[in-house]
């Protein structure tokens, strides 16, 4: 196990769950769609430049997938990152619910940040379209981390597509589904909202999932390796 990835997968995750959520939990009145949006956008993008260099900064089982399916990650390296990106939302989460219990009349039950359809769902989108949703949402996130790196890491100006496309992401998802496009954010607040947030959690699992597998066979098609230079999994860092 490569400690200093697994710790920086968790800690970015957790980080990623307190804020972005936290955002919605206890400022949507005063942030709005907007300023909810921007506020996942630019967290995505403080972390790839803190955590980057080290893990880089997928915080997402999806983008892990991604990178796996592309020939980044080996499974062992890939199901480190997942096991921290879990471990790390539910933290996150539990801090967040610890912290939305000290706001006099603020309601955790049901809502706290999850993802839902159909009544759950600000403009009442049925299983089917948030399915659709969550797939085409991811694919844009994991293909545009995938094409604005060259290995597993964020460095450089990475960072700036990728919170930037977060962000589009949540402007065009909040009214859908919450925007979910990452199994680990949508876990831990699921766990402390309980009821039709855990009976519908298993879509903002599945689909995300399928958006970053099809994301990883568009990237292939797009964006083909050099004849003679394989992908490696030992280029992961």
């Amino acid at each position: 196990m490569q400690k200093r990835i697994v710790a920086s997968e968790f800690l970015g995750t957790l980080l990623l769950v307190f804020f972005a959520v936290g955002s919605a939990v206890v400022a949507v009145e005063y942030l709005g769609t907007v300023g909810i949006a921007l506020t996942f956008g630019f967290t995505l993008l403080a972390l790839a430049y803190a955590l980057g260099p080290i893990s880089g900064c997928h915080v997402n089982p999806a983008v892990t997938l991604g990178m796996y399916m592309a020939g980044r990650l080996d499974i062992r390296a890939a199901a480190e990152r997942w096991v921290a990106q879990f471990l790390g939302a539910v933290v996150g989460a539990a801090l967040l619910f610890l912290l939305a219990k000290q706001i006099p009349g603020l309601e955790t039950s049901g809502e706290f940040g999850t993802n839902g359809y159909e009544d759950r769902s600000a403009v009442g989108i049925g299983i089917g379209g948030a399915f659709l949703a969550e797939v085409v949402l991811t694919f844009l996130l994991v293909y545009v981390v995938l094409a604005v790196t060259h290995k597993v890491a964020v460095v450089g100006f990475d960072g700036l597509p990728i919170g930037l496309a977060l962000a589009a992401i949540h402007l065009v998802g909040i009214p859908l589904t919450g925007t979910s496009v990452n199994p680990a954010r949508s876990f831990g607040p699921a766990l402390f909202a309980g009821g039709a947030a855990l009976s519908q959690l298993w879509l903002f699992i599945v689909a995300p999932l399928v958006g970053g597998a099809i994301a990883a066979y568009a990237h292939r098609v797009t964006h083909p390796r050099p004849e003679g230079r394989p992908a490696k999994a030992e280029d992961a860092v």
